[in-house]
């Protein structure tokens, strides 16, 4: 592999050299803008965009855009961008994936891009991985953005519709991929152009992108309304399931399922008193039962979940934060609750729903930043056509990348990690520790404070001041307990991190804390008069702020000395890329630190990937509890299971995508449709050509054979054109089909004619508008529920030796051709059927604005649910006296 190592850093080094003649032309420019004044170097942006109003491309003026930010971040933040900053700068400009390592200022470097792009007006989005960082970035770079005339917006959860689009208009917006994708799955489900928030998708970056495009990716976002099913089998199930004994089921840990075995089937058959509870008329049953099982063999609480305030709140598996509003889809959630005792929830019905994968390749250009990149790349190619170039470190890296400790089992795996952490905490060198669950983190804490270890635990139960927390790591004798990925977005600087300054750590040092709360009152807008105390406490904490970020300087030479901050995991992750960025918490700016990962023989990875010559090697060896070995063999075999479970989830992904490229064409169509209605086009065209096609098809069905079958084809036209009698179809029995056909649409043009005669054309052209639209929200919505049944039976296909991925493109497409059919007939139907005397409103099919997103979850196939309790059957909750189902439900 060296030779080829060699031809790639070539490629690498080849391409460089291109992005640093950029960047001397970049550099030659600055004296140029050093002498502006404020008023001229703010005036550039005018002048740009003049100049792509008259042809000049982004690519022209990119070396004076970014001079121009460089200069304006100099004066606004205090911060210039290092020229490694400006080469990440270039590769986000050319819809590329920049991997820059931790600590290399990434949220600076997308500031010259997101300027350059927002030139052209046509708005960039910057995504984030949560709300808290959208928020940040927004409130520091929007002082950079706004005092070179650009407006900048933040899309955050609970606003309404009015200032969202607010926030979308403006230049650059700031969000999460959720709050972006929900909007356009909300956008495509209004009755009017005005209520719609989001405007052309052009150009986004997205932060953490391996965390967005990659571990997201199992993650359909779905928005649902409120399903009709009862939720007493879910009780039945799991009381059954806590008759088996461990004969009557098997369990595949690797693919994540659980079945029952022959015995455990006929115990179901009896239990339930039915013959074969394989057969498909008992296949609801069959399913309830495999989901409790796997609620009870399968999700670990604590683990995959955690029970609190009586819901069940699941706990993401790649940062270990808890996914509060999200559910476990295909009943999976409600098999938990019935599990740990909880109130069922009913199950939802799919209203919308979108992969991120065919969302962000909505975009017109997509890139992305990460310190960790490049073991994906191959998917980033094959799925969004994005390669990952590696950006040098600003300063070289001083981390020492210790061998992994083997133990033989957990128990002295964590008492080893908890005597690195003493002989470290002796001369108080910070250290992080990285576990993969809220159980292990748990665990630890225990072992430390039998020891009488100072520490902080940083786990999904205790989230709320992540970032603070996480931020103060790098403390002089910090020891800090944190899932994996928690606090990524945040910079861990070594002697504490300044821009943290919190009440706690004024209170310490000896702040009043009769002021302190005031600080949190904002100063903008305020009269002098009568605000001196909010005035003096702001200058009290800026005073202050002055004299911690002089004491952190001190501190960060003793951390230095102590051997800057220690990176320990307990486990490894079935991904490379998280393990990296773990590593990657220390060694930042050239600051010395070390990272050391230890390894038990029965963690999950290794019990279920690592290999049987692992087995051989401790056999051999005769390895004590707690006696650490290290060997190549060992390193090779945790890699190559790593790449393994890599591999495997990719394939996740793909199959995801399969599916739901089959569904994405399709809600292209559908979408394309709807906004033609939005926009006001004249359907008059598409109206008469639907008549048109109705009436061919009919003359189609009743052609046999053995001739034409006159009553059949009558019966069907007056079921759909008008009620038997009211209008005159000719005489057939002489007249060939196509004369039938020809003159059948002349009197249905007619009775149209005479329709619009009296209502008026303008009318009439809404009439068709509004009548169009709910015909297809109401099937669309139908048809996304039919195929979600389809593709959750289609896997049984492969049985029968038939690719079930072909069998759902070509069943799904036959479903697609009879829900167009049924649009057509609908609304034709209803146009020929209606009498219009009031003037005529579109009507709402789902009631967007008051649609929570919440989410429902899966742990391959993570879900957005409605949080909604109206059953079908339930009265309206209008107050119209009617069923919800007869009535808004429709």
């Amino acid at each position: 592999m060296g030779f080829l190592d060699n031809l790639f850093n070539m490629a690498d080094k080849k391409e460089l050299k291109k992005f640093n003649k950029i960047v001397d032309s970049i550099d030659a420019l600055e004296p140029k803008f050093e002498a502006m004044s404020d008023k001229e170097l703010k005036n550039m942006t005018e002048e740009f965009k003049g100049r792509l109003d008259s042809g000049q491309s982004l690519d022209d003026i990119l070396p004076e855009a970014f001079a121009v930010v460089r200069e304006a971040s100099r004066r606004v933040l205090g911060m210039r961008q290092y020229k490694v900053q400006l080469i990440g700068g270039i590769v986000l400009h050319q819809g590329r994936i920049a991997e820059m390592k931790t600590g290399e200022g990434k949220t600076l470097v997308a500031t010259a891009p997101v300027y350059l792009n927002a030139l052209t007006g046509k708005g960039v989005h910057v995504v984030t991985v949560n709300d808290y960082l959208a928020k940040r970035d927004k409130e520091q770079m929007s002082k950079l953005y706004e005092f070179l005339g650009m407006t900048v917006g933040v899309i955050v959860h609970g606003q309404n519709p009015q200032v969202r689009r607010a926030q979308y208009e403006c230049d650059i917006t700031y969000g999460t991929n959720n709050e972006y994708g929900f909007d356009y799955l909300k956008d495509n489900m209004v009755i009017h152009k005005e209520q719609m928030v989001q405007r052309e998708l052009n150009y986004a970056i997205v932060d953490e992108v391996d965390s967005i495009l990659v571990d997201e990716a199992r993650t359909p976002l779905i928005i649902s309304g409120p399903g009709d099913k009862s939720t007493h089998l879910y009780s039945d199930a799991n009381t059954f399931v806590l008759t088996l004994k461990p004969e009557n089921y098997e369990v595949d840990e690797k693919q994540k399922s659980v079945s029952l075995t022959d015995s455990g089937i006929q115990k179901a058959e009896v239990y339930f008193n039915v013959e074969n509870i394989t057969d498909v008329v008992h296949i609801e049953l069959y399913h309830h039962i495999n989901q409790a099982l796997k609620a009870h063999t399968i999700m670990k609480r604590d683990v995959d979940y955690v029970a609190k305030d009586g819901e069940i709140t699941i706990v993401d598996e790649f940062t270990g934060r808890l996914m509060f509003g999200r559910r476990y889809s295909e009943g999976l959630h409600q098999a938990i609750e019935a599990k740990e005792g909880l109130k069922i929830q009913r199950e939802s019905k799919t209203l919308a729903t979108v992969t991120f994968q065919n969302y962000f390749r909505m975009y017109n250009k997509l890139s992305g930043m990460t310190g960790t990149a490049k073991t994906e790349e191959e998917e980033f190619k094959a799925i969004y056509k994005m390669d990952v170039v590696q950006i040098p470190t600003n300063k070289p890296i001083l981390r020492e990348d210790l061998a992994d400790a083997v133990y033989k089992n957990e128990m002295g795996k964590f008492n080893a990690v908890a005597e690195d952490i003493i002989e470290r905490n002796k001369v108080k060198q910070p250290i992080l520790v990285g576990t993969v669950s809220i159980e292990k983190s748990e665990l630890l804490s225990q072992l430390l404070k039998r020891r009488g270890i100072k520490h902080e635990v940083l786990n999904a139960k205790h989230h709320d001041k992540e970032a603070e927390i996480i931020a103060q790591a790098g403390r002089l004798g910090a020891v800090t307990i944190a899932t994996n990925m928690a606090g990524r977005g945040t910079d861990i600087v070594l002697g504490g991190n300044p821009i943290f300054l919190t009440k706690k750590e004024m209170k310490r040092l000896g702040y009043d804390e009769s002021v302190i709360n005031k600080v949190d009152s904002p100063i903008e807008g305020l009269e002098l008069e009568g605000n001196e105390e909010i005035f003096a406490a702001r200058k009290q904490y800026e005073e202050l702020h002055d004299k911690y970020k002089k004491q952190t300087e001190e501190e960060q030479e003793q951390v230095r000395a102590a051997g800057g901050l220690a990176i320990i995991g307990t486990e490894r992750h079935e991904s490379r890329r998280i393990d990296n960025q773990l590593r990657g918490r220390a060694g930042r700016q050239g600051d010395p630190g070390s990272s050391r990962f230890y390894i038990g023989l029965d963690d999950d990875l290794m019990r279920l990937f690592g290999s049987d010559r692992i087995s051989g090697v401790v056999e051999k060896i005769g390895l004590e509890d707690d006696m650490p070995i290290e060997h190549k063999i060992l390193s090779k075999s945790i890699e190559g299971a790593q790449k393994k479970v890599e591999g495997r989830n990719f394939g996740i992904r793909k199959h995801v995508l399969q599916y739901d490229d089959v569904m994405n064409k399709q809600r292209e169509i559908i979408y394309a449709e709807r906004r033609r209605v939005l926009d006001g086009e004249n359907l008059q065209e598409q109206v008469q050509g639907m008549i048109k096609s109705i009436i061919d098809q009919a003359a189609n069905i009743y052609s046999t054979e053995s001739g034409f079958n006159e009553d059949g084809f009558r019966d069907y036209l007056y079921h759909i054109f008008m009620p038997k009698g009211s209008i005159e179809i000719p005489d057939m029995e002489k007249l060939k089909v196509e004369e039938i056909v020809e003159q059948t649409y002349e009197i249905a043009m007619k009775i149209y004619g005479g329709k619009e005669e009296r209502i008026g054309s303008e009318r009439m052209r809404e009439v068709e508008r509004v009548i169009l639209l709910q015909s297809v929200d109401s099937h669309w919505i139908d048809h996304i529920d039919a195929m979600d049944q389809l593709r959750q039976g289609i896997g049984l296909r492969a049985i029968g030796q038939q690719d079930p991925v072909v069998a759902y493109k070509m069943e799904g497409f036959d479903m697609f051709d009879d829900m167009t059919k049924h649009i057509q007939e609908d609304t034709v139907r209803y146009l020929f059927n209606i009498t219009i005397e009031e003037p005529v409103e579109r009507k709402q099919v789902i009631d967007v604005e008051h649609l929570s997103s919440s989410a429902t979850d899966d742990p391959d196939n993570k879900t957005v649910k409605k949080d909604d309790h109206i059953g079908r059957n339930d009265d309206c909750p209008c107050k119209s006296g009617k069923k919800y189902k007869k009535c808004c439900g429709r």
